[in-house]
């Protein structure tokens, strides 16, 4: 393998190691730990081994009780390295035949094989210099519960997996279904060998090897290599040894093996996110539909009505008109509107001076149904954003939706007291009409002492001037007339007035009033579900580079 080759394969192996870590990260409160850990595992076992030994490349030898796998370690070694034997297992502890000593300790170390045999060079397969590691391991089969420990571990952390089987158990359920199918992304670097076909009869070995391939095949090993051999006789020997000095002198069995891992975490962790293994974005979607601009409108409206908007809407307009009446009102009848509380005050809205933060509402609290409605708008728009999202991430949505409720009323209700209703805020035509008010009032009692004094005069039995008369109406009774008609118009036409400027206030108070309430839902729910909704995609992404897609 060249150095380009292998810089860019490393390079790949990186890229696909980082994304495993960062869907590990970002699943981690969305899925379950159990479904983590062995990610975990499998990022750990590859800087561990990445950080040993690229020289050699570790071949493991696996094998059921009395399938020869002892005796074909020492067949493809050259020499009796291991201890064989026909039935019994003898092998209770890792056994390693190595060419190239030299840097191989800290592996071997790694792996915790203490038993090591510096092998002799054999013509066409291994010398010092090919970097060869070949371990005898025992039995997976074996009673022996330590036995069986470390072959499960060995089975995660050799470069090459070799599996010898036997004509009598090669369909053994034990290896298929507990290694075989598991490990069906280790295609490159599993070996299948069929030892002890000198037990068969010649004609039988053909179709002993189909019904092993298509067992395989049904495993998810369809494309492996599968070999047959016999150590005694030494058949088929050399092709095994051929295979296994090929993975040694290309330098890539280690990058293979871990992407294999890699490949098979990536699976796994689409499987317990409800994704597709084949490809994340299949199934369930992959994708949460996400927050839409109608979704949360329908929130904020839902909150805006719960928190009891729609009555600080008509306080608003109420206080207006109260208000205004007060300002330019007959004055002769404006003062009895000073008897009416004002709405907003009522509400604990128009409080001057006071800091909005410090500040509450006299709001009715809420109750069961404005609870119930809180909770289904929550609902409702934590199920439309997770729409098309897997399982486990439905729910990290949901969750995330949910966590925020419990301050909603809170929030709203601050948001409210902080809101600028401009309650204060005095219209410019109120001047203009309380001056001609006090004018037409002044205009009319200044007719009233007019005729008054004419009449004080009369009754003393004094002179009486002449009153000036307009269209032969004597001027003070022109200005009575004028002045209270004018006053009433006034006040009537003041109606119309504050009616219209009364409701351009409230559509006001209104849309601040829901921008506000809007605020505080995107604060407390919106911007949660949209963070589980991004992180759903930044994990599909993740697992789809992890798994090389």
């Amino acid at each position: 393998m060249s150095r380009l080759g292998a810089a860019r394969e490393t390079s790949q192996l990186d890229r696909r190691l980082a994304a495993l870590n960062s869907a590990r990260e970002l699943a981690s409160g969305a899925l379950p730990q159990e479904a983590l850990d062995p990610v975990l595992q499998v990022l750990d076992r590859a800087s561990s081994r990445r950080a040993l030994s690229g020289d050699h490349t570790v071949v493991g030898f696996f094998g059921a009780t009395g399938s020869g796998k002892s005796s074909l370690f020492n067949a493809v070694s050259g020499e009796e390295i291991a201890t064989a034997a026909v039935r019994r297992p003898t092998t209770t502890e890792p056994l390693a035949g190595i060419w190239g000593v030299q840097g191989s300790e800290a592996l071997l170390d790694w792996l915790e094989v203490r038993k090591r045999h510096a092998a002799g060079p054999v013509q066409g397969f291994a010398d010092d210099g090919t970097g060869l590691i070949l371990l005898d391991l025992p039995d997976f089969d074996s009673t022996r519960a330590a036995n069986r420990e470390i072959v499960q571990r060995m089975v995660g952390l050799v470069d090459v997996l070799v599996w010898v089987l036997d004509p009598q158990k090669y369909a053994d359920a034990a290896v298929h279904d507990d290694f075989l199918a598991p490990l069906s992304s280790h295609g490159a670097v599993t070996i299948v060998v069929l030892n002890q076909i000198d037990r068969l009869p010649e004609h039988e070995v053909r179709p002993v090897l189909e019904s092993l391939k298509d067992i395989l095949a049904r495993d998810g090993l369809g494309k492996i290599q599968v070999h047959a051999a016999s150590a005694v006789l030494g058949t088929g020997v050399d092709k095994v040894r051929a295979v296994i000095r090929q993975a040694a002198v290309q330098r890539q069995a280690m990058s293979q093996r871990l992407a294999a891992d890699v490949t098979q975490a990536a699976a796994r962790l689409a499987e317990a996110s409800g994704l597709s293994a084949g490809d994340p974005k299949a199934a369930g979607g992959g994708m949460a539909a996400g927050a839409t601009s109608a979704s949360k409108a329908r929130l904020a409206g839902e909150l805006a009505v719960a928190a009891n908007v729609p009555l600080v809407v008509d306080a608003v307009a109420r206080s207006y008109r109260l208000e205004a009446t007060r300002r330019t009102g007959w004055p002769v009848t404006r003062w009895l509107a000073r008897f009416r509380p004002d709405p907003l005050r009522r509400l604990n809205l128009r409080r001057e001076g006071a800091k909005p933060e410090l500040n509450r509402t006299s709001l009715p609290p809420a109750g069961a149904p404005e609870r119930a409605r809180t909770d289904a708008a929550v609902r409702e728009f934590a199920e439309a954003a997770s729409a098309g999202a897997p399982g486990p991430w439905r729910a990290a949505i949901r969750g995330a939706a949910r966590e925020g409720s419990d301050r909603l009323p809170d929030a709203v209700d601050q948001a409210i007291v902080s809101t600028d209703l401009s309650a204060g805020r005095k219209s410019w035509w109120w001047g203009v009409f309380n001056t001609v008010q006090w004018l037409a009032l002044v205009t009319a009692l200044a007719g009233f002492a007019w005729l008054g004094v004419l009449a004080a005069l009369g009754y003393l039995q004094l002179p009486v001037p002449e009153v000036p008369r307009v269209q032969g109406w004597p001027v003070p009774t022109v200005m009575i007339a004028g002045g209270v008609l004018l006053g009433i118009v006034l006040a009537i036409a003041a109606r119309f007035i504050v009616g219209a400027a009364a409701a351009s206030r409230s559509a006001v108070a209104r849309k601040r009033l829901k921008a506000a309430v809007a605020d505080v839902a995107e604060r407390l729910v919106v911007a949660p579900v949209e963070r589980e909704v991004s992180r759903l995609a930044k994990f599909t992404a993740a697992l789809k580079a992890a798994a090389g897609r």
